[in-house]
């Protein structure tokens, strides 16, 4: 009785966003205010509807109703509790559930927190995000319904969920990375309704920019923790290897990005008004092409759920009428936008524009890289594979050349600042994150290395001048803690967000250099040593978990024949499918992780094979993700955000 309550919940937040396409839109063009204030209890309705139906399905896997056949697909009665609930988004017709249950919140918050927005705008944003609603409710009935059920008769228990997805991760990485995903459909209406209603001023982008810097600070978060959870759990030590999946999330990212940079020069200047509208319909139509790639069945990946050739069509519909409709509406209301021209060579409105341009060039760079294998191999030409070396040949060096500019824009005003003025700002900060660069690869590695000395200049330019910028506005001032008070939450939000990617950066040159690696046979009572640590295998042991029986090792760890750690990795058994799970075992620091991964038995159990990783800096890339999207956040937190005029020039990105 529960899933046909969660179906039917769905079926009425079908209708219910129906209406909500509709009434408000129609209310809006013949400016009828009974019709546009229909909007809201609509969108609470709908939220209400989509709750219910997202309830009954955790239910569901909660009580092991296995003649749900999403439930006994990816569940198990072995399995904790947190994983049979995480499990909701566990395969293709949970993870869209929870998309578009993602997106009715995120239609909701829209109505509750946007009192100043003119009605009919108001009304024109959510119908838009309607639309969207619609059309993925839609494929959820017709093609991918989590409710469908095995009957007369059904199995006694579930077939299991991937035990790579049996994990902490999923719980949290998935939902993150759907925050950002789908928030982007709040910009991307904003824009829409904005072309709609005639609207092309810069008052559109202040209403839509803090919405915009939630979405981009959750998919910056969702991205870092999948990083964070491909590293521990998938036992090879990698952090990111240009899975196209992982592709489909950081392009709208890298588009987000320039979207958020881009929105503050229109709604400050009035510049890029029909760029930041453009960026606002390429970042969402982003995340619909990852969705499309993760569920249609063209990619072979762990990320990926979906092999149905007719989901994958339908999904490709719903991108092609969204870009298409956006693109055609923005192709006839785009001339009639006039964007402010007063700026000099340079200026904080010139280097936004090149932090969009790299960051553009970037995302299509990632973009070919991605879809190329696939047309080549759709139009029967073969077989080719696109892989790190070509997106590390083109992604680092405009990565590096972005961050060099990312550091002048903090020292340069709006609208014109004299070339002396900059020189005097930055010589120092280029003067020492130079030097820096140069010393650090003899004081930490054997000597110089030029990844290292780019790497560490460019990261610390980025962080000095920052630091040198926040220290010229208390030049002046006659009480620090008068002055801290009074600089902007958008101002600390820009900081943080800019030294994380510094922070980022230096992660990702140091793990990059001075990781070590070694793959061994080791019995009881072997050693081996590894960047100065010796790590001594002590033999193995049976150990039962909830689902799962291991092989666990015991590994002890010295430093100088000072005792570090001891390191428990597995080789696990899970008892339904009798799938293979290596899991890692990882002494964890600031500075440095030592990792180490089983892999399989030798000589009938008398050896294993054994993985041992030595990881220098390699938290500081989820550090500086962290750092990223809590800036993104902060900005939000700024109470200028919440007034109807607009910000004065001199405040900060």
């Amino acid at each position: 009785m529960i899933p046909e309550i969660g179906e039917f919940a769905l079926i009425i937040a079908l209708f219910l966003s129906a209406v909500l396409a509709l009434v408000p839109m129609y209310g809006a063009a013949t400016v009828n205010e009974l019709w546009m204030s229909y909007a809201k209890p609509l969108a609470k309705g709908q939220f209400l509807f989509m709750l219910i139906s997202f309830i009954c399905l955790g239910y569901a896997f909660s009580q092991d109703d296995f003649s749900v056949i999403y439930v006994a697909q990816h569940s198990n009665s072995q399995m904790p509790i947190q994983f049979k609930l995480s499990a909701i988004w566990g395969g293709h017709e949970g993870s869209l559930l929870l998309w578009a249950f993602i997106l009715s919140g995120w239609t909701l918050a829209v109505s509750l927190f946007s009192r100043s927005l003119p009605l009919d705008m108001l009304a024109r944003v959510l119908s838009v995000m309607g639309i969207i609603a619609t059309g993925f409710i839609s494929f959820l009935l017709v093609t991918s319904s989590p409710f469908l059920r095995y009957l007369p008769s059904f199995p006694e228990d579930g077939a299991d969920l991937n035990p790579l997805l049996q994990d902490f991760g999923l719980i949290v990485h998935p939902p993150m990375l759907y925050m950002g995903y789908v928030g982007f459909s709040v910009a991307f209406s904003f824009a829409i309704a904005a072309l709609l209603s005639g609207r092309l001023d810069t008052a559109w982008a202040r209403w839509s920019r803090s919405w915009t810097n939630i979405a981009w600070a959750f998919l910056g978060l969702g991205i870092t923790l999948g990083s964070w959870w491909a590293y521990y759990e998938l036992g090879w030590g990698g952090w990111w290897f240009w899975d196209p999946v992982e592709n489909a999330s950081l392009m709208p990212w890298l588009v987000g990005t320039a979207l958020v940079h881009s929105l503050a020069a229109t709604e400050k200047r009035g510049v890029f008004k029909s760029w930041t509208l453009l960026l606002a319909i390429f970042a969402f139509s982003l995340s619909l092409l990852g969705t499309f790639l993760v569920r249609s069945g063209v990619l072979t990946s762990v990320h990926a759920f979906a092999s149905d050739p007719e989901r994958g069509f339908f999904i490709l519909m719903l991108l092609a009428i969204t870009m298409g409709g956006s693109l055609t509406l923005y192709a006839f209301k785009a001339p009639n936008v006039k964007s402010e021209s007063n700026f000099s060579w340079l200026s904080r409105e010139v280097l936004l524009l090149v932090n969009n341009v790299f960051l553009t060039v970037m995302a299509v760079t990632v973009l070919l890289g991605t879809l190329y294998p696939l047309l080549i191999d759709a139009l029967g030409a073969g077989k080719i594979s696109v892989g790190p070396p070509y997106f590390n040949a083109v992604f680092v060096p405009i990565m590096g050349t972005m961050a060099v500019a990312m550091g002048i824009s903090v020292a340069v005003r709006w609208r014109e600042t004299s070339t002396k003025v900059v020189i005097d700002k930055l010589w120092l900060p280029a003067a020492i994150s130079i030097l820096c660069g140069l010393i650090f690869p003899f004081f930490y590695g054997s000597g110089f290395d030029f990844r290292v000395f780019i790497g560490i200049s460019v990261s610390l330019w980025v962080i000095s001048t920052v630091i040198t910028e926040f220290i010229g506005k208390f030049r002046n001032a006659q009480s620090f803690s008068i002055k801290l008070k009074q600089l902007p939450f958008s101002y600390y939000g820009m900081m943080l967000a800019h030294i994380g990617v510094a922070v980022t950066a230096i992660g990702i040159t140091l793990v990059s250099t001075y990781s070590e690696e070694r793959d061994i046979r080791m019995a009881k009572g072997d050693s081996v040593e590894l960047a100065g640590y010796q790590f001594i295998f002590q033999g193995t042991h049976v150990v039962k978990g909830p689902n799962y029986v291991a092989d666990q090792a015991t590994i002890e760890v010295l430093e100088s024949g000072t005792f570090v750690v001891t390191l428990h990795p597995e080789k696990r058994r899970y008892n339904v499918k009798r799938n293979m799970m290596t899991e890692a075992d990882i002494d964890a620091g600031l500075f440095r992780d030592l990792y180490v991964a089983l892999g399989e038995p030798l000589n009938n159990g008398e050896a294993w094979a054994v993985r041992v990783h030595y990881k220098p800096y390699v938290r500081w890339l989820w550090l500086g993700g962290i750092l990223m999207a809590l800036g993104g956040l902060l900005t939000v937190a700024d109470k200028r955000y919440r007034q109807s005029k607009a910000e004065p020039e001199d405040a900060y990105v």
